[in-house]
């Protein structure tokens, strides 16, 4: 109890202020890697040492190992969903930059000019540096973008060579595709609507076994003792977080089918 309540207190002193936190929520994704995921490996070994810790220290070494596995599973999901909100982002930042590109083109701006009004609108840095060195250099368009950006980015360069071999207009092109990723984006948003009740169903299924855990400790059967100091407790444990674990990665599947 002693050691407890000293970690608690060092937590506490050494709790990150707000502008940190804020950093380290940003940084939490990882840096892109090639081929479009994010690096996960540190964040979700990270947690799940910690849940580890926590969990041999509050219990016993199974509830550690189940715990370091549901940390590790439920920060993973967390980085993934980080990183496709990321790329969305950037694909509507892409749309953005292309409008304005059109745009100057249309009004006779040279292509330099152009490319960096394009930058500037696509809001997202690393967006617009992708866009600019498609435009500037389509010969070598990035492959260390995720792989939908890059399909978007390979368009975007094979206009602009076609633009500057032939001379048709990269202003045309330039709308189609951010037409295009308009469309794509409402598409996604549509699919995201239609299966947001299947995911909360999914959501309150798998916090229902936390809630007869809650119910059997008002009630004075301490479900948690049996659960982890017996042996048919213990084997019922392995058991339920099993077929939890299995039922969410089933309904995730299904849901992610259908947003394909």
């Amino acid at each position: 109890m002693t050691a407890m309540l000293l970690l608690a207190g060092a937590a506490l002193l050494l709790w990150p202020g707000r502008r940190a936190v804020v950093r380290l929520a940003e940084r939490a994704a990882g840096p892109e890697v090639p081929g479009g995921g994010p690096a996960t490996g540190a964040p979700v070994v990270l947690a799940a040492v910690l849940a580890a810790a926590v969990g041999a220290m509050l219990s016993t070494p199974l509830v550690a190992v189940l715990a370091a596995a549901v940390a590790a599973a439920g920060v993973r999901g967390w980085t993934g969903r980080r990183a496709a909100a990321q790329v969305d982002a950037r694909l509507r930042g892409l749309a953005d930059g292309l409008g304005a590109l059109a745009a100057d083109l249309r009004s006779g701006r040279s292509m330099a000019a152009a490319a960096a009004a394009a930058e500037q609108a696509c809001g997202d840095p690393r967006a617009g540096l992708w866009l600019v060195r498609a435009l500037r250099t389509p010969e070598a368009p990035p492959d260390e973008a995720p792989g939908e950006i890059v399909d978007t980015l390979t368009r975007i360069a094979a206009a602009t060579r076609l633009s500057t071999r032939t001379g048709c207009s990269l202003a045309a092109v330039a709308t189609a595709v951010e037409d295009d990723l308009r469309a794509r984006a409402r598409h996604r948003a549509e699919l995201r609507s239609a299966t947001a009740g299947p995911r909360a169903s999914a959501a309150v299924l798998a916090g229902l076994p936390l809630l007869g855990l809650l119910m059997g400790s008002g009630v004075g059967a301490d479900p948690w003792r049996v659960l982890t100091t017996t042996g048919a407790g213990q084997a019922l444990l392995v058991g339920g977080v099993a077929l939890e674990a299995a039922g969410l990665v089933w309904s995730h599947r299904l849901v992610e089918r259908a947003l394909r």
